[in-house]
């Protein structure tokens, strides 16, 4: 259930984003589109994004987070902001193997929309229940 909330969290961080700035699109396919309707179609494209995004997030920012973190201390840790950039830069280019795109526009678009991701995600984690309270 927990990972359920997870990926809706994600959706809704992404959603706001593709809302908030201009460069940001989200594509969904056609057929689905047809079948069900472009709100639900919407919703889909959405969920596999945020599972995307998700995946990335829990794969490769580590990684590149480790990397990085001479470059994180000198900045005082603005650079995380070019890494969750990065890391939304690298989930649209993942998603155009799937029937569901998203667009970035650029790298400010890029690093604004991770700003919204990051805030977003954020407040509507504080409303999750906690994973150790959940465990009694």
């Amino acid at each position: 259930m927990n990972a359920v909330l997870r990926i809706a969290v994600n959706a809704l961080a992404l959603a706001a984003a593709v809302w908030l700035v201009p460069a940001l699109t989200v594509t969904t396919s056609s057929g689905l589109a047809a079948s069900v309707g472009t709100g639900p179609a919407t919703a889909v494209a959405f969920a596999v994004l945020a599972i995307l995004f998700g995946l990335v997030n829990a794969v490769i920012r580590p990684i590149l987070a480790f990397f990085a973190t001479p470059l994180t201390c000198l900045t005082l840790g603005l650079f995380t902001l070019v890494i969750n950039a990065a890391m939304l830069a690298l989930t649209a280019w993942l998603s155009q193997f799937t029937p569901f795109q998203l667009g970035v526009g650029g790298f400010w678009s890029a690093v604004i929309a991770a700003l919204i991701v990051s805030v977003v995600s954020a407040v509507l984690g504080w409303f999750l229940p906690d994973r150790e309270r959940s465990r009694d």
